[in-house]
């Protein structure tokens, strides 16, 4: 069999001198005796003492305010499955790319060797001292959930389950874009989601945020509905738990929308024939959707259809998402990341997708952008969306009074401009 030349090529870039993707680099001048005292001892005690006497000194005087800790344990890394802390250090590496290139936020990746979720908590907890927030990365269902909240719960910064809420926040995006598209109210559209894990959950409790009634949506996972009565369900679950259809090829009859996290070939054109006029199917299982964009597109001209995938339209892509909540949320010395910082976000990102968009980027996707079924969220290097995303997220946290440094909006505005040039000046 031909080995795909995209194996080679990820071989090599990740290898070539200096090995993986991320380095320290320093930011003060240390080029003279002076400068060296400065950096390190005897000037070094100064600002100790001084974050000794003011705890809250530290973010003038360290770089805990711009650093973000991605931290896994490797138990279900996309696509991979449980491969192992080790084995999930690119990825890692790889968010910390993504932190850096779109929103300016340092950071260090932790791969941590450890399951247990109680042990895994303490060594995280421990780790609050350095890192302004903490970004939780593919690690399994259900443990993740219990990870996250008691973190949240037992530290004073923002703790963001990516693989839940990164997603989330993008699909709520497209979806109050799709349904204006599809003349639908949120609160009357019937939905069917495929996969029940980390991110299907998460989900469909961002969803409900938005404004989907929770009796309108009829969950499935590996084991069929989740429906009362069954006794393999844990809490997350049982909080979606409805009576309905055996299969979710018998729920998509009439329904408005499907949401896919589960895996390849699972929904058939006879399915997408079966919904509601004007349907949205988001589907997103990677590498390979649950129906692909061809089928679907082929099977209902009136489709309205979003994929994990960037060789399509409409791909919903967590790079829209962490790094510029995280940004707002460090800016504004968030004490944590809230259900209204992320429909902010969502709100944000839907706003953008309507407006008119920069000739570079028609030049960038080579294909004309402009809202309609095959463009419902912004794209990955869409420059204003750290402007508007991130603004959106720091004056939801200054507005719910969970701000440390209460920042005007318009001055923030103006910082972000001049951080958004910055950073297209590196491209």
């Amino acid at each position: 069999m031909r080995q795909d030349p995209l194996i080679r090529k990820s071989l090599d870039y990740h290898k070539r001198s200096p090995a993986g993707k991320t380095a320290i680099h320093v930011t003060k001048p240390c080029s003279t005796q002076e400068e060296l005292s400065l950096a390190y001892t005897p000037g070094v005690a100064y600002p100790c003492l001084e974050i000794e006497k003011n705890p809250a000194t530290v973010f003038e005087y360290t770089n805990k305010g711009n650093l973000v800790g991605v931290i896994s344990n490797g138990t279900a890394v996309l696509g991979l499955g449980d491969i192992g802390p080790a084995a999930s250090k690119p990825v890692m590496e790889g968010k910390g790319v993504l932190f850096k290139r779109f929103a300016g936020i340092d950071v260090f990746d932790i791969e941590i060797a450890e399951k247990d979720p109680e042990r895994f908590i303490e060594i995280v907890k421990s780790l609050e001292p350095t890192f302004g927030g903490i970004n939780l990365e593919d690690i399994k269902a259900p443990e993740c959930f219990l990870i996250e909240e008691r973190l949240k719960r037992e530290t004073s910064i923002p703790v963001f389950h990516d693989d839940q809420h990164g997603t989330a926040v993008i699909v709520g995006a497209g979806l109050l874009n799709a349904l204006e598209l599809a003349g639908k109210k949120i609160d009357e559209i019937r939905v069917v989601f495929l996969g029940a894990g980390a991110a299907g959950i998460a989900c469909a409790r961002f969803i409900v945020s938005l404004g989907v009634l929770k009796e309108n949506i009829l969950l499935f996972d590996s084991h069929g509905l989740v429906a009362p009565g069954r006794s393999d369900l844990d809490e997350q679950k049982r909080f979606f738990a409805q009576t309905g259809p055996d299969t979710y090829a018998e729920a998509l009859r009439g329904a408005d929308v499907f949401i896919g996290l589960s895996r390849g070939d699972m929904v058939s054109a006879d399915m997408v024939r079966a919904m509601a006029e004007r349907p949205v199917i988001f589907a997103l299982a990677n590498p390979f959707p649950e129906i692909t964009y061809e089928e679907a597109c082929a099977a209902r001209k009136d489709v309205i259809m979003a994929t994990g995938r960037s060789d399509y339209p409409n791909q919903i892509n967590n790079v829209l998402g962490f790094p510029y909540i995280f940004r707002g949320a460090l800016d504004v010395s968030a004490r944590s990341i809230t259900e209204g910082m992320k429909i902010a976000a969502a709100e944000a990102l839907a706003r953008l997708a309507r407006e008119n968009v920069p000739a570079y980027l028609s030049e960038i996707y080579k294909r004309p952008l402009e809202f309609g079924p095959d463009y419902i969220i912004p794209v990955p290097f869409d420059r204003r969306v750290l402007i508007e995303e991130s603004s959106a997220v720091a004056m939801a946290a200054v507005k719910e009074g969970i701000a440390g440094r209460p920042l005007s909006r318009e001055d923030y505005r103006a910082s972000l401009r001049n951080l958004s040039e910055k950073l297209s000046g590196q491209e």
